[in-house]
């Protein structure tokens, strides 16, 4: 099946989520708010926006059971959004709640874990704040990881059992943490990572390949594994119980977002503007292919508007948009060289899961710095179909 792309909007998508349904979208634009797309047949349509962070949004993540939405920023706070009956007219309108995150930098990233009882937030401030609700109080408090983090957090994964958290810092090391929080959680049992998990105990720690940031990290849907992929064009999978820790190094450009749609299949992504599919096992891990078809050149005038209906673009607006989006300027007339031939024509910002088939993952979306979203089918890649299983949207 070919991918389904939309065009969003003119500026950077930094992060999106979707909804339980998948009928509505939230995305940050590169701003300092939050907006709320609508699914209206085959388009996107904007219905609300979610302004309260003064700087611009990092990241967001939809919880889908309790229909929540969490959104951290550059401002060093975050927000849990719920809908709520508007006292005046009775409609639903999505309402802010204080989180304390006591941070002193930007927040990273924010993911909810799979309970939805906590969320966790990464951070300039070399520490990840793990949020649960106060009902007295009616706000999110918050314990911070901090040792031994030296340096600025970048990404960060839950752990199915709801108490171990991976993350991956720019000090060139990727982490287990346990985020145990005694009044929240159960006592966890044991893993591959440990039995003893106290708040704040490290689990694994593991070291770029040749030096880079560690720009994504992802548990397996068993928790068993840990995949990370830093700014050295690399891509790790580590075993804890060998340990083994299988290294990937490529000759494109770094990833820097990665999901796990089985228990042996990764889809990363990245400045390379393509989605890449890795498979393996604890005996080894390769490059598998991509779900783009980048032997086969994009047209240069066609742009999918916000319902993925091609949309006839001038030259010279062509032209503009690559100037505007991509620095990219073709002296008055579009050069061939200028398109990429891939669909994503800039970095791919965030990969999620998208479509769940039983126990199957079958579908992931992308978002980048072009301002697209695109759907994509995982089985397209051949020879993977019916691989696919054991995963669980998170």
């Amino acid at each position: 099946m070919a991918p389904r792309v939309f065009s969003l909007a003119q500026t950077p998508i930094t992060s999106h989520a979707f909804s339980a349904d998948r009928n509505q979208l939230a995305v940050s634009l590169n701003s300092n708010d939050a907006q709320i797309f609508s699914n209206n047949g085959q388009e996107w349509v904007p219905t609300e926006t979610l302004s309260e962070h003064d700087k611009l949004i990092t990241s967001i993540d939809w919880a889908p059971n309790s229909n929540r939405i969490v959104t951290c920023s550059q401002d060093r706070n975050a927000y849990v959004w719920q809908e709520t009956p508007d006292p005046d007219t009775g409609k639903l309108v999505w309402k802010p709640t204080l989180v304390l995150l006591r941070i002193n930098r930007a927040a990273t990233h924010v993911k909810w874990s799979p309970l939805e009882d906590k969320f966790a937030v990464a951070s300039g401030a070399r520490a990840i704040a793990i949020c649960s609700f106060d009902p007295e109080n009616n706000w999110w408090v918050s314990k911070l990881l901090k040792k031994p983090i030296r340096s600025t957090v970048l990404s960060i994964d839950w752990h199915p059992n709801n108490v171990l958290l991976a993350a991956g810092s720019a000090d060139m090391k990727a982490r287990v943490f346990s985020a145990y929080i005694k009044e929240v959680d159960e006592r966890p049992t044991a893993t591959v990572w440990g039995s003893k998990l106290p708040f704040n105990t490290v689990c694994g720690e593991y070291t770029s390949p040749a030096g880079g940031w560690v720009h994504a990290v992802g548990f397996s849907p068993s928790g068993d594994v840990l995949a990370f992929t830093s700014h050295d064009s690399s891509i790790s999978i580590v075993y804890p119980g060998g340990p083994v820790v299988h290294n990937i190094r490529m000759q494109s450009l770094p990833l820097v977002t990665l999901t796990w749609t089985s228990e042996d299949v990764i889809v990363a992504a990245g400045h390379d503007c393509r989605p890449i599919v890795f498979s393996g096992s604890e005996a080894g891990w390769q490059e598998a292919g991509t779900l783009d078809d980048s032997t086969a050149p994009k047209s240069a005038e066609t742009r999918p508007g916000v319902g993925g209906v091609g949309r006839l673009k001038t030259g010279a607006f062509a032209t503009f948009r690559d100037a505007d989006s991509r620095g990219q300027s073709s002296g008055g007339s579009l050069s061939k060289d200028t398109k990429l031939l891939t669909i994503h024509q800039n970095t791919i910002t965030n990969i999620r899961p998208y479509e769940l088939r039983g126990n199957e993952v079958t579908k992931v979306s992308t978002s980048g710095v072009d301002g697209m979203l695109v759907i994509w089918d995982v089985n397209a890649i051949t020879g993977l179909s019916g691989r696919l299983g054991g995963a669980q949207l998170r």
